[in-house]
């Protein structure tokens, strides 16, 4: 483990340290933000022009990142709903009036797969998990075609042995059911299973919750945090066990934080 990871005092490894599966959150573990937040912003820049919007480039990102940003907290844990009807509304906020979505998706898939970048290590750690007895999976409340669609981008969709979305389940993290769904899939203990995340009540205290070991990869802190990563390279330490074990026995969780 390299130095970078922490582990928090309280948890509680497999008896034998042998892990059985690697849990990846989509955005903000495996995706870039930023590189999100930049094609987004080319994207709204390019609504500006092309509907003649009197706004400028700035107020247009408040008004796409307020709308936006309010329709997916209000689905966090229920019921699932596409982001591309977030999406939609956030344009017609900025537009100011309704519009077709044949008028701006084709435009704003076009920017985002030009734009998005994976965050710095994800892939190399993905790729060299699967040369591990370990099943490699996806947790993620990302549309399934369009996770499935970004995976494929990064050169990793071969990688992973299962895939388990919100639109494919039918509800949001930390629904319990998005978790239950995937171990099913991958047929794995829970307290063998490592989940990694960028939001502490959404995913990590979320899988803690079903018996899971929540690793936070800038999720805020928190009881239900067993361990804390800076690279993803760092689970790789985790999982081969170089570096002190956890000890003890896992605080349960605790309060908290938050795209998907």
């Amino acid at each position: 483990m390299s130095e970078d990871a922490t582990v928090n005092g309280d948890a509680t490894a497999p008896a034998d340290g042998e892990w059985e599966a690697v849990f990846w959150d989509i955005g903000g573990v495996i995706l870039a933000l930023d590189s999100v937040q930049a094609a987004h912003a080319d994207f709204i820049a390019d609504v500006l022009e092309r509907r003649e919007v009197d706004a400028t480039v700035e107020e247009a990102i408040d008004t796409w990142r307020s709308t936006v940003g309010d329709y997916f907290r209000e689905r966090d844990g229920t019921e699932f709903r596409s982001a591309r009807d977030g999406y939609h509304r956030g344009v017609e906020a900025i537009v100011g009036e309704e519009i077709p979505r044949a008028d701006w998706q084709p435009r704003f898939d076009e920017v985002v797969r030009a734009s998005i970048e994976p965050i710095p290590g994800a892939v190399e750690t993905i790729e060299r998990l699967a040369e591990r007895d370990l099943h490699v999976g996806v947790i993620s409340d990302v549309d399934d075609a369009e996770g499935r669609e970004m995976l494929e981008r990064f050169g990793v969709r071969e990688h992973f042995d299962s895939i388990t979305t919100s639109e494919e389940v039918g509800r949001t993290k930390p629904d319990p059911a998005m978790f239950e769904t995937a171990l099913e899939k991958a047929g794995v203990d829970p307290e063998r299973s490592l989940m990694i995340g960028d939001r502490y009540d959404h995913d990590v205290k979320g899988a803690a919750d079903m018996g899971m070991h929540g690793v936070a990869f800038g999720a805020d802190d928190g009881p239900a945090v067993s361990y804390r990563i800076e690279t993803p390279t760092d689970v790789l330490g985790i999982v081969d066990g170089n570096g002190s074990h956890p000890s003890g026995t896992r605080a349960q969780s605790g309060e908290d934080t938050r795209d998907e």
